[in-house]
This record gives structure tokens, sequence and C-alpha cells, in this order.
């Protein structure tokens, strides 16, 4: 028995999709057809791909490596066929699969994908909001969003903007706690980390004057969080010195709920990134979404502010999409 392509795809969404009631509904097949390709595949390869009980279907060894297997495998014949279909049509289709951090995803990104999916009313968008960094091509994701310093040197990047970080904490800290004049004072006070950026505890600084050898801190923290914005709200909430990107910043410096600390230094600044899987064929809806990310990450952007209290104006194209302003 030779297995089918079909019944691979239909084994990839049981996997996805946790079960093959789930999986039936979003092929908008029978439960019966969908456990027959699952049957005929493990015939065709000779293995049990999933353990089954009444109440469960639970992926074997053999079956979660065919997974990982198959995913990036399907991924490209997708990607191929697109880039050949789009030579003849001038609408995108298929699916748009992406990952972003939840906050930045949150804060910036809802309405600009929306306006991105209003003007592509053929194309399916999948969007996950994850702040731990997730495999693109493991996780079967077209278009991945970084606010890091890439490490990754197999994927593809481009560049949609600079985000300056700004050390913060609440009035309330400085009243209770005093704040630090140097780097070196930082030791003495609490801090909150970020659990996927500050895990080794060291914050790095430079003097704002330039120069020199970095300089770094081990920090004290009692609070390690996994999310930037419950980050910034432990810090407005008086419980620790955080750092933070500015577009995290920016509203509540604004309003006086935070206030910058060692402003005589500087941390290097994030780089905010559209990451994609390396491939030959780079689909035309993955250029197409970066190109729209690249126009509308340009200066000024909607957090900008000087630290000093100015605000600075919501840029129009932002302000048409109906983005959170500092109003």
């Amino acid at each position: 028995m030779k297995w089918r392509f079909e019944d691979i795809l239909t084994f990839i969404r049981v996997m996805e999709s946790g079960s093959i009631t789930a999986a039936a509904d979003r092929m908008n097949l029978s439960k019966s057809v969908i456990s027959k390709r699952i049957s005929d595949l493990e015939s065709a390869l000779g293995v049990e791909l999933f353990q089954r009980s009444t109440r469960q279907l639970k992926p074997t060894e053999n079956g979660d490596a065919f997974y990982e297997r198959m995913v990036p495998l399907i991924h490209e014949i997708n990607l191929t066929a697109e880039s050949l279909s789009a030579k003849r049509e001038s609408s995108l289709r298929g699916q748009l699969r992406i990952t972003t951090p939840m906050s930045f995803g949150d804060m910036y990104l809802g309405p600009v994908i929306a306006e991105f999916a209003r003007r592509h009313p053929n194309l399916e968008l999948a969007v996950d909001y994850e702040d731990r960094s997730v495999d693109l091509v493991q996780g079967g994701y077209d278009v991945g969003i970084r606010i890091s310093h890439l490490r990754d040197s197999s994927l593809r990047a481009r560049t949609l903007c600079e985000c300056p970080r700004v050390v913060v904490c609440s009035p309330s800290y400085i009243e209770s706690n005093g704040q630090p004049r140097t780097v070196a004072e930082l030791a003495d006070h609490q801090c909150i980390d970020y659990a996927y950026v500050h895990a080794n505890r060291l914050w790095q600084f430079e003097s704002q004057a330039g120069g020199g050898s970095p300089i770094s801190v081990s920090t004290r923290s009692r609070i390690v969080i996994n999310n930037g914005g419950a980050l910034r709200d432990m810090a407005i909430a008086g419980l620790g010195i955080a750092s933070l990107p500015i577009f995290l910043a920016a509203e509540g410096l604004r309003k006086g709920l935070l206030v910058p600390v060692l402003t005589g230094y500087r941390q290097p600044p994030y780089t905010i990134s559209a990451i994609y899987p390396p491939t030959h064929h780079v689909s035309t809806k993955v250029r197409t979404f970066i190109d729209y990310l690249v126009e509308l990450f340009v200066p000024p952007l909607p957090w900008d502010e000087t630290l000093d209290g100015a605000q600075g104006a919501v840029p129009n194209r932002f302000r048409q999409l109906q983005l959170p302003d500092s109003d």
C-alpha cells in the first residue's frame, strides 16, 4: 500500500487540532473519513502514529518525529505552488501564518494586520501572539516579528525599525527606595526582569557620551515575568526597576506613571525585525506582507517621544489604522 499526500495533510491537521473531531470540523469532513486516512497512512508507513484510547488521541514517538519532519516540507511545497500561482493572479491567496510578541502585537500589530486582511480578502490569516521565541520552520510559520538582537543566522530578516530601551521605575518606588545614580548602584535595588531576555540577570549599558567598554551589572530580581506588559505594570505598581523597550514605556512616561533613571547611560537598542524561513521561493504573500510592514514602520513611530516629557505626534498613517495613541 502506498501513502497518499491527502493522508499526510490529514495527519498534520489532526496533530495541530489535537483530535480527530477537531480536525474533521476544520477540514469539513466526517470523523470516519479522518480516521480512515490516518489508518491508511499508518498501514502505508508500517508504524503507529497515534496511541488511541476512548478519551484521547496521543501521538507516538514515531508520530511526533514524522510531524516534525513533514511540516517544513509541506510548508516548502505550499510556498513553491503559491509562487507559481502568483505569476498568474494578482490577488493573494492561501494562508499566511504570523507569530508576534504578545505586547507588541496587542498594542500595534492588530490594526496593522486587520488592514492587510482588508486589502487582501482572499488571503487567510492565522496569527499567534507568543512572547517565547518560536521555531518558524517547525511551527510552520511564514513570518515572525522579533524584538531582540537576532542570533539565528539561518533565518532571513528585514529590519523594521530600531527600538531604544529605557530603565524606569515609578515615582513611589523612588520615594521609598531612592534611585540609582550609577549602573553599579542597580545591584542594591529591586529589579524586575523579563524572563526571555534577562534570564542571566546581567544588564549591560554604555555611556551616553559613547566610547569605552560596556558596563555590566548583576541585578537582584525578586520578580521575573514572561510578559512585557505585565512587567511594565509591575514597575508602575512600584515593585522595582525595569528595563523596557520604549514602545512599552512611552505611555507610562508621558502620564508620569513611570520616570526614567540612569539617564546618563543607555542600553543597546532592540531591533524590531520581520523574519522568515530560508527558502528558494519567497512567496508573494510573505514578500507583500513584509513590504507593507516596512512601509509603515518608519519614523516618526507611534511611540516616539523625548524623555523630558515632550509628546510627539502619532503619525497619520497609524491613526488611520486606529492604533492606540497617547491621548
